[in-house]
């Protein structure tokens, strides 16, 4: 199965003392306590939550 490379944007703020990254194409969010690992907790939630989307609605 090939798959195509996506990109999307990432808008993190800082909330109290954590950083929040949200996906507004996908609606995915996440957090971490610097923004390189919020960055990268939301790239892991947005690739299951299209892993899972494309699965149920593709099969």
């Amino acid at each position: 199965m090939i798959m195509a490379k996506s990109f999307f944007t990432a808008v993190v703020h800082l909330e109290d003392d954590i950083y929040v990254a949200e996906c507004p194409e996908v609606g995915t969010v996440s957090q971490g306590p610097t923004i390189e690992e919020a960055i990268e907790n939301l790239k892991e939630a947005t690739e299951l939550y299209l892993e899972e989307f494309f699965v149920d609605r593709f099969n």
